[in-house]
Parts: C-alpha cells; structure tokens; sequence
C-alpha cells in the first residue's frame, strides 16, 4: 500500500510541475514537498517490508 501511495504521489509531483508551467503562481515548495513525501513513503514502504519479512526487489 506504501508504494502505491508513493506512486500516486509521485503522479501528483508530475502534474503539478506541469501545472506550474501554465500557472507561474503555483508555489515551487509544493514540488519540493510532494518530492520529499514520495521519498518517505518509499523509506516506510521498505521499512514495513523488512519488518513483515516481505523479500525486496532489488534494482
């Protein structure tokens, strides 16, 4: 469920940067925080599969 979060963040990181090219007024922080959300999901996600003893897809 984590990396699904993770990826629908990520989504999210993508279309607002394009919105921000139509939109000048869209705060650049937004991108920075959607950015450091999907990296802390992507922590906790390996976190809870080390601590269920999932195994983890290495890459």
């Amino acid at each position: 469920a984590l990396h699904v979060a993770r990826t629908v963040c990520r989504r999210a990181e993508r279309r607002v940067i394009t919105l921000r090219h139509a939109e000048p007024e869209v705060p650049a922080i937004t991108v920075v925080y959607l950015n450091r959300l999907s990296d802390l999901l992507f922590v906790l996600a390996r976190v809870a599969n080390r601590r269920a003893g999932a195994a983890e897809v290495t890459w």
